[in-house]
């Protein structure tokens, strides 16, 4: 199959002056595509992860749209991401092979960042979901399709969690007591979330779900941030959910896989930066509990995330991947320590959210 279809069925000129393939990202295959002083992104899907992606483009479809009407003009070109519609109206296309594609306008001079040592850029990374959260806080979040069942109930992932403990499969329960003993010491603090959700405690919105920094696109020259990218996990959820991953991510000492953990810990300053930005936006719009239990939300996400590792370590390795056998264990190590060291810093993180708000 010839790009050409595709750019055939988006109403693109038949002929490119340039085309790149884009390797960031491990699971859509990635290109970028010049037509003369126009460039775009064209995106072919990997359905055998998204089993339908057809409800990945109708949630894309509802939050960019309610994203941009209500961005002010000078903003609408660069502050949200402009889908391609195909000729027969839809925002995809299934080409000649089965293949599904999608398609939108690359922004010009932008730039995204792995990692951010500098403060007040995590502090505008705060800002830009935080700004996220609050265009969409009157988006109906039940009209969403749920894009990964259950991606954060962790009363299922603890429950799952414990039949692999049972089971020991590959033979490693031995070697990790510590680890499973303290994710079974916290399980209430990984289920408080949920649980409180259930209860009606803790509203739905709509959420990002993947609230790593390197989402965000920066302009090139002046850092200020532009759109958030990467939709895919657009669904419903809770505002705790986005800010504590981002938290988990980016106010880390170490890297998510540090094998020394004595090099992990959250670092209090980017928790400051990130909470100033995100805060300052959704305070008005939060409710009470919502802002209450943000910290949760680090915490929680946090505790998922190594139960989650923890999990594929004693079932073999069958989900993440690997590079290097004792890969998911020290992830899980990792998760553990920042899990503890959070729980440590509590009550720091409690008064720096009670600042903001």
């Amino acid at each position: 199959m010839e790009l050409k279809e595709v750019y055939t069925a988006f109403m693109l000129p038949e002929k490119d002056t340039g085309c790149t393939v884009i390797k960031n990202g491990n699971i859509n295959k990635t290109h970028k595509v010049d037509f003369g002083d126009k460039s775009y992104i064209l995106q072919k899907i990997n359905t055998y992860v998204f089993k339908k992606p057809q409800y990945i483009m109708s949630n894309i479809r509802g939050v960019t749209r309610h994203i941009y009407d209500k961005l002010p003009d000078e903003k609408k070109d660069r502050g949200v991401l402009h889908y391609l519609d195909a000729r027969d109206g839809k925002n995809y296309y299934t080409d000649s092979e089965g293949g599904f594609w999608r398609g939108y306008g690359f922004v010009p001079n932008s730039v995204t960042f792995d990692s951010f040592e500098d403060p007040s850029l995590f502090e505008s990374a705060g800002a830009a979901f935080g700004e996220f959260q609050l265009l969409l806080s009157d988006y109906d979040a039940g009209s969403l399709y749920e894009i990964i069942p259950g991606f954060h109930d962790t009363k299922n992932r603890y429950r799952s969690f414990f039949e692999v403990v049972d089971a020991d499969p590959a033979g490693r329960v031995k070697e990790t007591q510590k680890e499973i003993e303290f994710l079974k010491s916290c399980r209430a603090d990984g289920e408080l979330l949920v649980d409180m959700q259930k209860r009606g405690e803790l509203p739905l919105r709509v959420t990002h779900n993947d609230t790593k920094g390197n989402n965000i696109l920066f302009d090139k020259d002046t850092k200020e941030t532009l759109a958030i990218i990467d939709l895919d996990t657009v669904m419903p959820g809770l505002v705790a959910y986005d800010f504590g991953d981002a938290i988990r991510f980016g106010a880390n000492f170490s890297d998510e896989d540090e094998p020394d953990i004595s090099k992990t810990g959250l670092d209090l300053i980017r928790f400051e930066a990130f909470t100033k930005g995100f805060v300052g936006k959704i305070r008005n719009t939060a409710t009470q509990k919502e802002l209450e239990t943000l910290s949760d939300g680090a915490i929680v996400m946090t505790i998922e995330l190594a139960v989650r590792f923890l999990h594929d370590y004693l079932d073999g390795d069958k989900y993440f991947k690997l590079n290097y056998p004792e890969h998911n264990i020290v992830r899980a190590r990792c998760q553990i320590a920042l899990a503890a060291d959070m729980m440590k810093k509590k009550k720091q993180m409690d008064d720096i959210i009670k600042k903001y708000v």
